[in-house]
């Protein structure tokens, strides 16, 4: 044997594959359980842990770090070592990673229906998970730069660029907007509060797209789609423009979620701009894989492989075209809070993310277990069923959603909503959600149909099984000048090429988010309103476990229509005390930033228990639990200390007495409740119960600075 033969490590990309199609399979499967529970509210059973809103964030966790995640992983690892020519740095390591990535998943799965939730849109783990991942994420990367510190190959091809960039962007991302005090085992609240914390939230929630959903991606793409058609990259220098373009204009687009808020014009303004700029670079990459098929179309009919590869890039194209339009402030004052941007979102996963996944898969599985994928027509079946579902659920999203947005601003000849009951807008595109439903249900059809020829390819593969073989190039490792004359010699260096990027993610971050840390900037001391009371913080804690940030948000935009179905704009001033905010990103329900007083507490009594009393056609689910279940006034020292430590003005009276003077509330409001409401419980004991609490945060909404009448 050649003593340059070596053996590349296959056993890790394999288990990466298998646990890509199980959560594959979960992950969708919830999804069309959250869209019926939509179409028909009585699909929540009225089980606390089956509730749309604990079991949103499971889906997108799910689709978004189980699915996604172990592809990119598995995809990775594959391609990396035959770039290299080299094998994985450290099989211990790799399986390090697999298990605790596998292990995380299933803390999400365990946690999130149970309610512990951070609040913040796709990072909704507690912070001991966080610190799971970051650990899991480190491992990672050590094995991956590890790997390419013994390469075999000078340059670095275009994919591994983009693996870099994920590894780089994710880890900031991740640490970012993480950062958190503990409260107790599974209760943190992060540093930032309001606007500060919105930001970031989006700086992360927009770049989680750009960085675990895409980049990685593109570097599969950038592999795989000219593996599949034995063709090289129609451009190396279009290669190079996108990458950078990319890298360096994607992390400053996350305020293009947050037009028409409270937060400052210049950075909504530079959020719109910079995502405007993304068409190029993106169009870029798709032209590139698009074109790199010539001479090569007579396959798109006939490899279910190319098929998938190709549709995900147009997918991409497309979706990259609808982001910045939806990143325009006219466009935006349409859309936003509507169920358009749920088109668009899944536009992107279940055409780019999940047809890129299923090609990468029935590509892989058959070499890697040296054998024939089990059946092409089953494959096609899986393509056109998928086809067909993405298509339906976009059309019925995109329905609903400009449905809801013209109704939200459609006012009469006298500047008068001509829909001012929000529940109007629900009833009219609830058909929608069934149609949604259903389209979800037939994507699901064609995941379970590939996870079944995935699993006969699999079976059938030859017993005796061995990995792989390569012959190492010989490596001479000559000096580059650092000044190289061509993006050729920069990628032969390896460490400088990694700064290179690290420092393209940092300045678009910094320059953003820097300026807006220090609250005191923006809020003067008569505007400050007062902290939330031991009990209203006790009842957004609940509010946060719930998931009723899914479903309303708290953000009343400098829109006329807004202001005259909802109240004045928000302020900077109403959310900063918020650790998390609570500014929402979708408007199933109507917004809640001024509900306080609006109602009385009987009201939301009944509303919690059972919305179809008071609003016929609500589609929101019981919350009976919250009738019996206890508040944790103990705790509630505790959590001032540390609200206190963030910056919440507490005395020492107020943190020490926290748990007594709560008390003292939920006995006055229980006493109204049964007064009013003739409920058969004594107020002692109906004060102690979380739906009291709750009771207590929602009228605390819209509360006036400290010192106003």
């Amino acid at each position: 044997m050649n003593n340059n033969q070596n053996v590349y490590n296959d056993k890790i990309v394999k288990a990466f594959l298998l646990a890509t199609m199980v959560w594959g399979v979960v992950a969708l499967l919830v999804g069309v359980i959250v869209a019926y529970e939509l179409a028909y509210w009585q699909a929540n059973f009225n089980l606390e842990w089956l509730t749309f809103g604990r079991l949103r964030p499971l889906h997108t966790n799910a689709a978004i770090f189980a699915f996604a995640g172990n592809i990119v992983f598995g995809g990775i690892y594959h391609s990396t070592q035959r770039l290299l020519k080299t094998r994985l740095f450290s099989d211990t390591l790799a399986n390090i990673h697999f298990w605790g990535w596998q292990l995380i998943i299933v803390a999400a799965a365990i946690t999130l229906p149970l309610g512990f939730t951070a609040g913040k849109e796709y990072a909704e783990l507690e912070w001991p998970i966080d610190i799971a991942i970051t650990l899991i994420w480190v491992v990672f990367a050590v094995n991956f730069f590890g790997t390419i510190a013994i390469r075999r190959v000078k340059h670095l091809y275009v994919a591994l660029w983009f693996y870099i960039a994920t590894i780089l962007a994710v880890a900031v991302l991740h640490i970012g907007n993480s950062i958190a005090i503990p409260v107790s085992f599974m209760k943190a609240y992060p540093v930032y509060a309001g606007i500060q914390d919105a930001l970031v939230q989006w700086w992360y929630g927009h770049n989680a797209v750009a960085f675990f959903l895409t980049t990685p991606f593109l570097g599969l793409m950038y592999y795989y789609l000219p593996k599949s058609v034995n063709r090289p990259v129609y451009s190396y220098r279009l290669s190079i423009i996108h990458f950078w373009a990319l890298v360096f204009i994607y992390i400053w687009a996350g305020p293009h979620h947050l037009l028409y808020t409270a937060l400052p014009n210049w950075l909504q303004t530079l959020g719109m701009v910079f995502s405007l700029m993304l068409w190029a670079p993106s169009w870029g990459g798709m032209i590139n894989g698009l074109l790199t098929l010539r001479g090569a179309w007579d396959k798109l009919r006939t490899e279910p492989i190319v098929k998938f590869l190709v549709t995900a890039v147009t997918f991409y194209g497309m979706s990259t075209f609808e982001g910045p339009l939806l990143s325009i402030k006219s466009v935006s004052s349409l859309g936003h809070y509507t169920d358009w941007i749920v088109a668009h979102v899944h536009a992107g996963t279940l055409g780019w993310n999940g047809f890129m996944a299923f090609g990468i898969m029935y590509y892989i599985v058959p070499k890697i277990y040296k054998t024939e994928l089990f059946s092409k027509k089953l494959a096609n079946i899986h393509f056109w069923t998928g086809i067909f579902g993405i298509l339906v659920y976009y059309i019925s999203m995109w329905a609903a959603g400009i449905t809801q947005g013209l109704m939200w601003r459609n006012v009469d000849a006298a500047g008068q909503l001509v829909y001012p009951d929000f529940v109007e807008t629900v009833t009219r595109i609830v058909p929608l959600y069934h149609v949604r439903a259903f389209a979800g249900l037939v994507y699901f059809t064609g995941a379970c149909i590939m996870a079944y020829n995935i699993y006969v390819t699999i079976k059938n593969a030859p017993k005796d099984q061995s990995e792989e073989t390569f012959v190492a190039p010989a490596f001479e490792r000559k000096p580059i000048k650092f000044f190289a004359s061509t993006h050729r010699g920069l990628e032969g260096l390896a460490t400088t090429f990694t700064v290179l990027v690290l420092v393209s993610v940092l300045v678009g971050s910094l320059i953003e988010i820097i300026p807006i840390l220090s609250m005191d900037n923006f809020v003067s001391a008569e505007k400050k309103i007062r902290p939330y009371t031991g009990l209203e913080l006790a009842g957004k804690d609940i509010y946060q476990t719930e998931g009723c940030y899914t479903c309303h948000s708290q953000m009343i935009r400098k829109l006329s229509f807004d202001v005259q179905r909802f109240g004045p704009a928000s302020t900077i001033e109403d959310s900063m005390y918020d650790h998390p905010h609570q500014w929402g990103s979708k408007r199933t329900g109507p917004d809640l930033a001024r509900v306080g007083k609006k109602y009385p507490d009987i009201w939301h009594y009944k509303h919690m228990i059972n919305p179809r009393e008071l609003v016929e056609q609500s589609i929101m689910p019981n919350y009976p639990w919250l009738r019996d279940k206890k508040t944790d006034f103990y705790v509630l020292r505790k959590k001032f200390s540390v609200m206190r430590n963030l910056g919440v003005p507490y005395t020492d009276a107020q943190v020490a007495n926290a748990d007594i003077d709560a008390g003292k509330q939920a006995i006055e409001i229980a006493k109204g409740l049964v007064a009013d409401g003739e409920l058969n419980i004594k107020p002692e004991v109906l004060a102690k119960r979380q739906i009291v609490a709750l009771i207590a945060y929602l009228q605390s909404l819209g509360r006036k600075p400290m010192g106003a009448q």
